[in-house]
C-alpha cells in the first residue's frame, strides 16, 4: 500500500467541490470499505444500505479512489441491466476528470474514454480496461478483473419468479471465472425477495445448504438503528420515515429500508383491516363532483381482468375504485362477469361483445373516465370491441390497454400492503355479495388451484391510482393550490 490520502478525505474533497457536506453514514461506509481494502484478506464484501442512502455514489468514489491508489487495477461493474452499470462507469469517469488527485489519470486518446469502459494512464499494458460496465445477462466470458462490483443485480425484474432467481444465481456464478486469484468481489444492494441473494441464513425451501454469499464480510445500514433513531437525520426526519412507511407499506419498508427480507407468505391479507360502508355514488351537477357519503371523490380507476369460456375456471372481473380528497380508497363495485348458456342462446352476439357491453354499461353507471384492460393473452383483442360499445352507447370513457409483467403474488401484495396497513380501503356492501372477500381470506402466495381473480382486478385498480396525502389545515394557514388568492395586474401598457 502507498501513503496516499485515505478514502474519507478523498470523498470529502470531492463533496466540497460539489458544494455539499458528507454525512456520517457515508463516512461509516467509507471506513468499512477502506478497512477491508487495506486488510487485503477481506476480499468478499456485501454492502447493504437503505434505499436513497447514496451507496452507489460512495461505491463510485471508492472505485475512483482504488484507481488512484493502484492505476493497474481492473474493475468490472455488473448490474441488473447494462444501463445501470454504465451509470456508475460514467460517474467514475467524471470523478477522475475533476478530482484534484485523479485528473492526471485521464488518458490522452479519446478511444480510451468510452461510455461503458475506459482505460486510465497506467504503466502496465493490459488487455482489459480499467473499468468496464456489463449487464448481468451480458457475456463476460474472456474478461478478467481484479475487482468485481455487483451493483443492484437483484431487482424485481431479476428475482420475482423462482426461475429468474435461479438464473441470477447461475449468472453470478460465472464471475468466479472472471475474478483473478485474490481479487475482490463487492455486492451492493437491498433485498427484494424472501429468497434474496443477501440472506444471512440458507433458504432450505430452494435447496440451499449455505447462504449464497456465505463467508462474505457484511456491512448493513438500515434507516433506523436499534433505538429507532434515523441513520441520516439531516435528510430523513422521523416524519419523513413515518410517511415513507405509510406510503410504501410495512413489507416493502421492512425489506428496502430496514434490510430485513420479507416472506410474503407471512403477510396474508387481513380482511379485518377493511372498512365497510353502504352508500351509492352521488353526483352533484351544480358542483360537477361525485361524492360517497360526505367525501368528495377526486379520481377513479377501473381495472378489467378478462376471461372467457371457463365456467369453473378463471373469472372475468371488473373492479371500480375511487379516491377521495383525504387519500382514502373506496371500492365501490366488483363485477364478476358471467355469460350464462341461456344468455348465449338468446343473444346472437359473441361472448366478447356481451362482456364488453356489460363493462360499458357499468362505465356509464359509475361515471368512469377510463377503463384499463389487462391485455395479456386473450384480452389483446378486447380494447377495440369495448371502444365500439362505448361509442354505440355514447359513453365518454377512454379504454386503456395494460400489460402485466410482474408476478401476480407480488402484484397483489404490493397493491394491498400499504393501503390495508393504513386501514384506508373502504369496501361497499355490494362487494360482500361477491367472491372477493372469500378470495382475500383464503389467499396464499404461490397457491395452485385457488381463485384470486377478484384480488388481481382490485390490485390493478389500486396500482392505477396515485398515492395521495391527507390534507391538514390550520387557521390562517396558506393554501398551496394556485389561484386561491385574487391578484390585480396592471394592464395599462402599450404593445
Amino acid at each position: 500500500m502507498t501513503d496516499k490520502i485515505d478514502l474519507k478525505l478523498f470523498i470529502s474533497l470531492w463533496n466540497q467541490m460539489q458544494r455539499q457536506k458528507t454525512p456520517d453514514v457515508h463516512f461509516d461506509i467509507a471506513d468499512w470499505l477502506e478497512e477491508a481494502w487495506r486488510a487485503e484478506e477481506e476480499t468478499r464484501l456485501l454492502l447493504q444500505a437503505f434505499r436513497s442512502c447514496g451507496k452507489s455514489t460512495i461505491v463510485g468514489l471508492y472505485a475512483a479512489w482504488i484507481l488512484y491508489q493502484r492505476p493497474a487495477c481492473r474493475i468490472l461493474v455488473l448490474a441488473a441491466d447494462a444501463m445501470l452499470a454504465r451509470k456508475m462507469v460514467r460517474n467514475v469517469k467524471r470523478i477522475i476528470e475533476r478530482h484534484p488527485f485523479t485528473a492526471h489519470l485521464k488518458p490522452e486518446r479519446a478511444d480510451q474514454w468510452g461510455a461503458d469502459r475506459f482505460t486510465i494512464k497506467r504503466d502496465k499494458e493490459l488487455r482489459d480496461p480499467s473499468m468496464l460496465a456489463k449487464g448481468i445477462s451480458s457475456n463476460i466470458t474472456g474478461s478478467r478483473a481484479d475487482i468485481i462490483i455487483c451493483d443492484d443485480v437483484e431487482v424485481p425484474k431479476t428475482c420475482d419468479t423462482a426461475q429468474k432467481r435461479q438464473d441470477l444465481r447461475d449468472r453470478l456464478g460465472e464471475t468466479a471465472y472472471v475474478l483473478v486469484p485474490g481479487g475482490t468481489q463487492l455486492y451492493v444492494g437491498t433485498p427484494h425477495s424472501w429468497f434474496t441473494l443477501y440472506a444471512d441464513v440458507p433458504r432450505h425451501e430452494i435447496g440451499e445448504e449455505t447462504p449464497f454469499l456465505d463467508g462474505f464480510s457484511r456491512f448493513t445500514l438500515p434507516i433506523l438503528d436499534r433505538h429507532g433513531n434515523s441513520a441520516w437525520p439531516e435528510r430523513f426526519s422521523e416524519d419523513d420515515i413515518a410517511m415513507m412507511r405509510r406510503t410504501s407499506g410495512p413489507n416493502k419498508f421492512t425489506s428496502q429500508m430496514m434490510l430485513v427480507p420479507v416472506n410474503i407468505a407471512d403477510g396474508y391479507l387481513d380482511a379485518e383491516n377493511l372498512r365497510f360502508y353502504d352508500a351509492p355514488i352521488i353526483k352533484d351537477d351544480a358542483l360537477r363532483a361525485l361524492y360517497i357519503e360526505d367525501k368528495r371523490l377526486v379520481s377513479a380507476s377501473a381495472w378489467w381482468d378478462p376471461a372467457f369460456g371457463k365456467r369453473d375456471g378463471d373469472a372475468s372481473v371488473l373492479a371500480i375504485l375511487y379516491t377521495d380528497e383525504d387519500g382514502d380508497y373506496w371500492l365501490q363495485h366488483v363485477e364478476y362477469i358471467r355469460i350464462t348458456e341461456e344468455a348465449d342462446i338468446c343473444h346472437s352476439d359473441d361472448e366478447a361483445t356481451q362482456q364488453c357491453r356489460i363493462v360499458a354499461a357499468l362505465a356509464k353507471r359509475f361515471y368512469l373516465p377510463s377503463v384499463c384492460i389487462e391485455i395479456n393473452g386473450i384480452g389483446r383483442f378486447l380494447p377495440n370491441i369495448l371502444r365500439r360499445e362505448m361509442a354505440q352507447q355514447n359513453i365518454p370513457c377512454a379504454v386503456v390497454e395494460k400489460v402485466s409483467s410482474q408476478a401476480k403474488d407480488l402484484r397483489i401484495m404490493e397493491a394491498f400492503d400499504a393501503v390495508m396497513a393504513a386501514r384506508a380501503l373502504h369496501v361497499n356492501a355490494q362487494v360482500r355479495s361477491t367472491p372477493f372477500l372469500t378470495e382475500m381470506q383464503e389467499w396464499s402466495p404461490g397457491q395452485k388451484g385457488g381463485h384470486d381473480d377478484g384480488l388481481d382486478a382490485v390490485a390493478g385498480a389500486l396500482a392505477a391510482e396515485p398515492i395521495r396525502l391527507k390534507r391538514y389545515y390550520t387557521t390562517g394557514q396558506q393554501v398551496w393550490r394556485k389561484g386561491r388568492d385574487m391578484h390585480e395586474a396592471n394592464s395599462d401598457f402599450d404593445v
